[in-house]
């Protein structure tokens, strides 16, 4: 990894554990007012921040090495264009949280459950940076490096290549799905998964597929860095700005 790559990534790293640490102190919202919390916030920040550190610092620059030798752009490539790399992630990043907006619309009619809950201003801000930056670092420079990396092993043949970058990103995208399931849980008061309904299980699917076959493609073609804007912008419009309107 250049020198100016690893200052860029470890600036990542560092903005993710004082955004993992400072959400600490930020209001959670309503559905979490009731919630004890099982440390003092100074403690429970200093962990989040560490946690940052060593798990999403660890996993990203496995991630970082992994995607260099399958192929993809690397975190600051040369090839890519500042256009590539932060113009264009706002505008799909806007496209997407328009998208976003307009399924959870059109699906509001088949659940009794509403809109999907936000968090308040600011935290909706820092969590959409967050997020941005913890969630691509896991769920598409390790795991959709890791995945192709692993597959290409197997399936050597030019031919493969395509197909198994595809195949890599969609499960990714279904994990990346998944894991916001507990939350969602939480934040509806729910028990058991069985009690969400339907069309919201179909909607999670939809939001988070999306994202990630975006965010999939454009770490492949320009880097991680373009991948995080467009889950941020997205975010930002879906989380920050829908988010306040609806409150």
């Amino acid at each position: 990894m250049k020198k100016r790559e690893l200052q860029i990534y470890l600036t990542l790293v560092c903005s993710l554990a004082v955004l993992a640490s400072i959400s600490v102190f930020l209001p959670q919202g309503d559905f979490a007012a009731s919630v004890e919390l099982p440390a003092p916030r100074p403690v429970l920040a200093l962990i989040n921040a560490l946690a940052s550190l060593i798990v999403y610092g660890g996993l990203g620059y496995l991630g970082l090495r992994l995607a260099a030798s399958v192929g993809f752009a690397t975190l600051w490539d040369d090839r890519v264009t500042n256009r590539q790399r932060f113009l264009w992630p706002l505008i799909l990043g806007l496209l997407i949280g328009s998208f976003f907006i307009v399924v959870e619309r059109l699906l509001l009619p088949f659940h009794a459950v509403g809109p999907l809950p936000h968090p308040p201003f600011p935290t909706s801000l820092t969590a959409s940076a967050a997020a941005a930056i913890g969630e691509e670092i896991l769920f598409r420079l390790f795991l959709v490096s890791l995945g192709v990396y692993l597959l290409g092993k197997l399936l050597t043949k030019e031919r493969y290549r395509e197909p198994v970058f595809w195949t890599v990103t969609a499960v990714s995208g279904l994990l990346f799905a998944l894991a916001h399931l507990p939350s969602l849980m939480f934040m509806l008061e729910l028990d058991d998964i069985s009690a969400i309904p339907a069309a919201l299980l179909v909607e999670m699917l939809i939001l988070n597929g999306s994202l990630s076959l975006v965010a999939g493609y454009n770490l492949k073609k320009y880097g991680i860095v373009a991948a995080m804007g467009i889950h941020f912008w997205t975010d930002v419009l879906w989380h920050v700005l829908y988010g306040a309107w609806q409150i």
